[in-house]
């Protein structure tokens, strides 16, 4: 399982997205991520305000 997305990296996509720079696919495109990442990244700034990854659902770590 991949490392979750830097702190920094999800402030310039919602920065991107409220600045209006291109409909949420560009910016997957823009900053090389999943439009399914946008998405979910947009929608819990909306309700929480936050852009933290959520913490580690279970599992064994590798």
């Amino acid at each position: 399982m991949p490392a979750p997305y830097s702190k920094d990296l999800r402030q310039r996509v919602v920065d991107a997205y409220k600045a209006k720079l291109g409909s949420q696919q560009q910016l997957a495109e823009r900053f090389q991520v999943s439009l399914s990442f946008v998405q979910r990244l947009i929608g819990g700034h909306q309700k929480t305000g936050e852009v933290n990854s959520k913490p580690h659902g279970g599992g064994a770590l590798a």
